[in-house]
């Protein structure tokens, strides 16, 4: 993302502040979203992953307020919602959906998590308005949730002068997100969030949440990372997401063990023998996923990103044969960057929709971007939305 659409950015979550309360905000802050380079469904399967922040980012502009309450408005939706701090719990039943429109779910989920993780009253903290601008696409597969999440999370910890690590933050969004919003997520997209750091991908252990910093080299390499937006919206909270993880933990459970991480590559055979062919398909896929994401560290440690070309592919084939969560938007985008030229390409994100990417020379980015296009042109498809991204740094005050 360039300087000035940054600074556009900000000044859209200033003005929709300043139009929200009449005066100016205290502050701006911002959190990324993010693209996995490989590691899909593997999270909440106590896994392994390997994601990095991307520049496009959610920002909000935040003041405190003297009346308890935490009013919330955004871009998207600039209709405010507005609810005592003290009412939090109860808009949060642990037996029903959230009683407030669904986008603010997010936010108010991320103060009522936070307030729970710092053991905060209602009668402990400031109330704030929060007005947020993004340019984090939504339901493409770029987490334009955990960005919300991350964004929300760090502006309350300054406002109500917390210190909280990333991992934290990461936790507190992962909560809002499961238990506020009612979407069965692993915590990936926002330890990616909060964790991100430039040039570099986070390597993460999702049971132990170990996270190391693995550089990528895709630039003095002369490569970059494609985005292939499909513009195919999904949702997390409905659908096949919440299918395949319990098809995981049925998996599991036959298995004998406590999640799909304990299960190697040598033990598909006797699962097969186990299971269905559905479960045992979902289950390989979680498995070989897992060790993929360990070979692609590999590479990249040792050989550097141009040997992981294969690995992107395999993950995609994956996905679409064993998981079952590509659709003919994402195959297309593959086969057709692949085609001409890419080194690897994959979907990326939970699947049904969404974004591709694809590792490709940097010479050879138009080249990609025009034959992707023309495929799905002939396809009948809406245009896709391609761009380049770099790894990009974690949550920051902006303003």
């Amino acid at each position: 993302m360039t300087e000035s659409s940054a600074a556009s950015s900000v000044r859209a979550a200033r003005d929709l502040f300043v139009d929200l309360t009449g005066h100016e905000p205290e502050s701006v802050w911002s959190a990324p979203g993010r693209v996995n380079l490989i590691g899909e469904h593997t999270d909440y399967n106590d896994g392994f992953v390997l994601p990095f922040a991307t520049p496009q980012r959610t920002r909000v502009a935040v003041a405190p307020r003297t009346d308890g309450r935490i009013r919330v408005a955004s871009t998207f939706d600039p209709e405010p919602v507005e609810v005592a701090l003290a009412d939090l719990d109860a808009l949060f039943p642990s037996d029903g959906a959230p009683r407030v429109p669904e986008w603010s779910a997010y936010p108010l989920g991320v103060a009522w998590a936070l307030m729970h993780a710092a053991s905060l009253t209602p009668d402990a903290v400031t109330g704030v308005d929060l007005a947020f601008a993004s340019d984090v696409p939504v339901g493409a597969g770029l987490s334009s949730s955990a960005a919300l999440e991350g964004a929300t999370a760090a502006a309350l910890s300054a406002a109500w002068d917390l210190s909280l690590d990333g991992a934290t933050l990461a936790q507190v969004g992962r909560r809002a997100e499961n238990e506020a919003v009612g979407a069965p997520t692993g915590i990936m997209d926002q330890m990616a969030s909060t964790l991100g750091q430039p040039d570099a991908a986070i390597f993460l252990d999702c049971r132990t949440l170990e996270a190391q910093v693995v550089d990528l080299g895709f630039a003095p390499a002369g490569l970059e990372l494609v985005v292939i937006d499909t513009r195919v919206k999904h949702a997390h909270s409905t659908g096949g997401y919440g299918e395949r993880r319990a098809s995981c933990e049925q998996g599991a459970a036959i298995m004998g063990v406590p999640s799909l991480r304990d299960v190697s590559v040598a033990d598909l055979d006797r699962a097969q023998e186990l299971m269905d062919d559905v479960t045992f398909r979902r289950v390989r896929h979680v498995v070989t996923e897992n060790q993929r994401v360990l070979d692609t560290v590999e590479a990249l440690r040792t050989d550097g990103p141009r040997a992981i070309g294969g690995l992107l592919d395999a993950s995609h084939a994956s996905m679409r044969d064993d998981f079952e969560i590509s659709v003919p938007e994402l195959d297309t985008a593959v086969e057709a960057a692949v085609a001409a030229g890419a080194l690897g390409a994959r979907m990326t994100g939970g699947g049904f929709g969404g974004s591709a990417i694809a590792l490709v020379e940097h010479d050879r980015v138009a080249q990609v971007t025009e034959a992707v296009t023309r495929a799905f042109d002939a396809a009948g498809f809406t245009a896709p939305h391609i761009f380049t991204v770099s790894p990009s740094a974690g949550p920051a005050r902006d303003a």
